[in-house]
């Protein structure tokens, strides 16, 4: 785990790839409790049997706004972000999905940080996400996320 204590010292990780979080498994009961909470209950995500039979994966797979969500857990899971105040998830850019999360995947974030800059105070940092899917070779999705923290 990489510690962060403030803009320095995360200005001195612009450039590095900071880690790969612990994998994590994306089950049904996830996928039907994302689909509950955002209302988009589209058969390939929750009907197994349907999914099985007539979907183009053999199974249902999770929404890619749901492994889109668990950017902020997994980003905790690489990197401890200390003194701050506030941390914002400001936005994502130039993402692009590259392969659908079947369910019971296990899914892994790589971390690259971009750019680190201080704007009168509030810290922008871009950081190059990949979500690693274990067993495949191209990554579920890989753009850049943004966050905003004020440092104590």
């Amino acid at each position: 785990m990489v510690i962060i204590n403030n803009f320095e010292e995360y200005k001195s990780l612009e450039g590095v790839m900071v880690g790969i979080s612990p994998w994590h498994l994306i089950d049904q009961d996830q996928i039907n409790l994302f689909a509950d909470a955002t209302l988009d209950h589209q058969w390939i995500h929750t009907d197994h049997r349907k999914a099985t039979d007539e979907g183009p994966y053999n199974s249902t797979i999770a929404h890619g706004y749901l492994t889109l969500s668990l950017i902020p857990y997994l980003w905790k899971q690489i990197a401890e972000v200390r003194n701050v105040n506030m941390e914002i998830n400001y936005g994502i850019e130039n993402l692009k999905f590259g392969l659908p999360v079947k369910v019971n995947s296990k899914v892994s974030l790589q971390a690259t940080i971009k750019s680190v800059n201080n704007l009168r105070g509030t810290v922008k940092v871009i950081i190059e996400a990949k979500l690693l899917i274990e067993g495949e070779s191209k990554p579920a999705y890989a753009g850049d996320v943004i966050f905003l923290y004020h440092f104590k």
